[in-house]
């Protein structure tokens, strides 16, 4: 049945990154040490055959403490990486909340990125055109939608990426870290436009160190932990218990 078909299937994905051992100041000092063999590099695990799949409608988030592999992941399944071994399949479009605002010029206003920043979606003029008080009205900048970018806060570009973002429903929406845009009001009404997305058949797969934002959020939580999954529970809480209780093992076998 559709409902419970795989949208996302991982398989034995591995992403190494080579991180330099030397400090090179410039692009000339670079490319003379790769050429003459004396730039080293100590190769990374960023992630280690990690496997899961995830059905059409399920919200599901990744946890692990800073470095264990979360965001890589995302980026991985949202085409921002490539894996270096392994296979991804997605089956649907994907709307990535991973750096709101990534793509947005600074020089332009906040009405001209509001188009620009469409276009990269993959949305056209008449479709913007359609939506663009929708936007302005979430994002709460309409005093401020002709002021150049160079001029908003982070917060406020934030929230100008996450109501373009979330304009559309995509099949699957990849989140990481954005739901602290702006105020705890604008929050919540960012954790509501998320909600019901959901309700709607979106497919969530969801990062955050928020505990109350993946409970309220995601029934089914992966751990990742150096790269690797250590576990896949229903519940977070007990999810986090396993995590707690391995960390106590490794601290009492040092």
């Amino acid at each position: 049945m559709e409902e419970t078909e795989n949208i996302i299937e991982v398989q034995d994905v591995t992403m190494r990154f080579n991180l330099s051992e030397e400090r090179t100041d410039t692009l000339k000092e670079y490319f003379i040490k790769l050429v003459s063999g004396r730039l080293h590099y100590t190769p990374f695990l960023a992630l280690d055959r990690v496997s899961f799949r995830v059905k059409r409608g399920e919200a599901l988030a990744l946890i692990g403490k800073n470095g264990s592999g979360k965001s890589t992941m995302l980026k991985i399944l949202a085409g921002v990486l490539y894996p270096t071994e392994g296979a991804v399949k997605v089956k649907g479009t994907i709307a990535p909340l991973i750096e709101l605002g990534a793509g947005f010029d600074l020089e332009l206003t906040g009405r001209e990125n509001i188009y620009m920043n469409g276009a990269i979606l993959g949305h056209d003029r008449q479709f913007m055109d359609l939506h663009f008080q929708e936007i302005v009205d979430f994002s709460e900048l309409d005093d401020f939608i002709d002021v150049p970018l160079k001029n908003y806060s982070s917060g406020m570009i934030a929230r100008l990426g996450f109501s373009v973002a979330t304009i559309v429903k995509a099949d699957i929406l990849v989140v990481d870290e954005v739901l602290a845009v702006g105020d705890f009001r604008f929050q919540e009404k960012c954790h509501r436009r998320i909600a019901q997305l959901l309700e709607n058949g979106t497919t969530l797969l969801f990062v955050s160190h928020n505990a109350a934002q993946v409970k309220a959020l995601c029934p089914k939580s992966l751990w990742l932990e150096h790269g690797k999954v250590l576990g896949i529970q229903r519940r977070y809480l007990r999810c986090m218990r396993m995590l707690i209780a391995a960390r106590e093992r490794a601290v009492r076998e040092r």
